[in-house]
């Protein structure tokens, strides 16, 4: 079920593109826009046998997973399981020495550079939050927002009824509201890291990649971070490496796909009961 506030605005400035027609042996065919995410196989992110070496070491060795449109997935592993190397392959800092890594059908990531595979529709959250500390909230908002950043714009730039809304909409969600007008840098750690959220939903992902969300949060505010994510549910897929498993609990429920990473590759995948169960997952990560 979809939330019920109103992010209509990521589909309706989307640019105008022409479309083509491509098809199948099985005689299925569907509509491709160039340059956008085909999902219509139900897949937004798709990895096979990728490996990544480091002076000898294998930091990804023969990893594969894939992510359903609009899935909200937990990876969790102990450290050094490839996770970071991971989401480094899939945003392109770093490339694969072998394997494939397509967004939708018909984006190679392993083709593309940083940039481009952003303005696709990757967006990445780090471990420790990044804001303009000396601007305020809405600033924040309204400086991520999708567009042509080059200075002599910039210079000229004017606040546009649908950037306004966006920014009222995604304080809304992110339960910044009071804060609008706060200097980012007099923020909570927890509020810091929602407003980095929203920096990014400004950029209108299609998929979200979170690295270890809630490290040095409180209670309180890991808990107003897993609302916020479960909200987003339905509007864009995300990915997020955790390994607060009350947290990951609280993301995953009863029936959320949870992937197990160890020495590189998955090791198990399942709901949280069951990888929590698995013997090969109690011995390399959770113990006994």
């Amino acid at each position: 079920m979809r939330p019920d506030y109103d992010i209509s605005w990521q589909q309706a400035d989307a640019p105008e593109a022409s479309v083509s027609v491509s098809g199948e042996a099985t005689g299925m065919s569907h509509l491709v826009v160039p340059g956008e995410i085909d999902t219509s196989h139900g897949l937004i992110l798709y990895l096979e046998n990728i490996c990544v070496s480091f002076d000898g070491f294998r930091a990804l060795n023969d990893l594969s997973l894939s992510i359903k449109t609009d899935e909200l997935r937990c990876i969790i592993g102990p450290n050094g399981a490839g996770k970071t190397t991971m989401m480094d392959v899939i945003t392109g800092k770093t490339r694969p020495d072998s394997g494939r890594a397509f967004l939708g059908q018909t984006l190679d990531l392993t083709r593309l550079d940083e940039p481009a595979i952003a303005q696709a529709g990757v967006g990445r959250k780090f471990q420790k939050p990044t804001v303009f500390e000396h601007h305020s909230v809405w600033e924040n908002l309204e400086l991520a927002c999708a567009g042509d950043k080059r200075w002599f714009r910039a210079l000229w730039a004017v606040l546009t009824p649908t950037i306004k809304r966006r920014v009222e909409e995604v304080l809304a969600l992110t339960h910044l509201e009071h804060q609008a007008h706060v200097r980012a840098g007099q923020l909570s750690h927890g509020q810091k890291q929602r407003l980095e959220i929203g920096m990014l939903l400004m950029q209108q992902p299609q998929l979200l990649l979170l690295d270890e969300p809630a490290a040095g949060m409180t209670d309180e505010e890991t808990a107003q971070l897993a609302e916020l994510l479960n909200r987003l549910r339905g509007h864009c897929s995300m990915m997020v490496v955790e390994h607060d498993m009350a947290f990951v609990a609280a993301l995953a429920g009863e029936a959320g796909l949870v992937t197990v990473m160890a020495e590189g590759r998955v090791l198990a995948e399942g709901t949280l009961d069951a990888v929590q169960r698995d013997e090969r997952v109690i011995e390399s990560y959770l113990g006994r």
